[in-house]
């Protein structure tokens, strides 16, 4: 038997969707069974494993999250419980697997790979578009687009009402949508962990500004930032003297209508995942860079740190 199942991890993203529709198809199309894998690690443990079908992914592609959903498995972490997973998928013949999801997940399955004989490729799926060795993680442009939508809406309220708007973006560990959305929305403001600023260097320009006539701020920070939302706020009310409101856009980012271009790249990601599995890559995550798409060795996933764009943190 030829058999083959695809699980979600860790935090959901828009791009999921389109990318277990593409799954069932093109599995198909390579004559292989497809397999669903329902609530992630949790899941294989509980054997939640079901045979997918085309009237599974029947008009998902234009709905954000996962039909399948995701979890986050302490369980998966202790040996006892990845042998219960395997035993799970031996009982169905099912020797590929593809995972959606971080580096989190991927270095959980590269130990259950060492442990047991089974082919997996890993997909980049985060809103954080922080795992080491790819230029884009599915999910990632959703969350731009949400963010954009959210912060043009905000510049709305902030130019009627005189105000500054301190905007918070998702990126506990990394700075990427703050930085991105900051430059793409002309904010005044971009505070990330991965940027030292001295906000006193901002005083004096920002005091000018508003004597040439500028009436708003927008400043995005990102969640991990050394400072707070808050901390930020009140910089602007008592240093510049503007009343200042705090928008934490929070879970709005992760999920909403896919992008054409997340849509996109969740085919090509699965394509070339699948294609990998069959042209025995055995143990890799698909990447993708300036060179295309290329698969790397987990251990070089995992092991190494995501840095953010040295030219983009320049701009900021």
């Amino acid at each position: 038997m030829k058999n083959i199942a695809i699980l979600c991890s860790g935090g959901d993203v828009s791009g999921m969707n389109p990318a277990l529709k593409h799954f069932v198809e093109y599995a198909k199309d390579k004559e292989l069974t497809p397999y669903f894998v329902y609530d992630g690690y949790e899941g294989l443990i509980d054997n939640n494993i079901q045979e997918a079908s085309y009237s599974d992914v029947s008009g998902i592609i234009t709905r954000g999250g996962t039909k399948i959903r995701s979890s986050r498995s302490k369980r998966f972490l202790q040996k006892s419980y990845r042998k219960i997973a395997k035993e799970n998928l031996d009982a169905l013949h099912i020797d590929k697997l593809i995972v959606l999801g971080g580096d989190g997940s991927f270095a959980g399955m590269n130990i259950f790979c060492q442990e047991h004989d089974l082919s997996f490729c890993g997909i980049p799926s985060t809103i954080d578009n922080d795992i080491y060795g790819t230029e884009y993680c599915l999910g990632v442009d959703t969350a731009l687009n949400v963010i954009k939508t959210s912060i043009d809406a905000i510049r709305d309220t902030a130019s009627s009402f005189s105000r500054a708007f301190v905007v918070e973006t998702m990126g506990r560990k990394c700075g990427y949508l703050a930085l991105v959305s900051a430059l793409t929305s002309g904010a005044e403001l971009c505070v990330i962990k991965e940027k030292e600023i001295s906000l006193d260097h901002y005083k004096d320009d920002f005091l000018k500004q508003k004597e040439n006539g500028r009436k708003y701020f927008l400043g995005i920070i990102s969640e991990g930032a050394t400072q707070s939302a808050s901390e930020l706020a009140e910089w602007f009310e008592k240093e510049i003297g503007i009343e200042t409101r705090i928008c934490v856009l929070g879970h709005i980012q992760r999920g909403g209508n896919p992008t054409i271009y997340d849509r996109l790249m969740a085919y090509k990601f699965v394509s070339k995942a699948i294609d990998g599995l069959l042209n025995q890559e055995k143990q890799s995550v698909i990447c993708y860079t300036k060179k295309g798409f290329e698969y790397k060795s987990i251990e070089e996933v995992t092991s190494k740190k995501y840095e953010l764009d040295s030219e983009l943190l320049a701009y900021s």
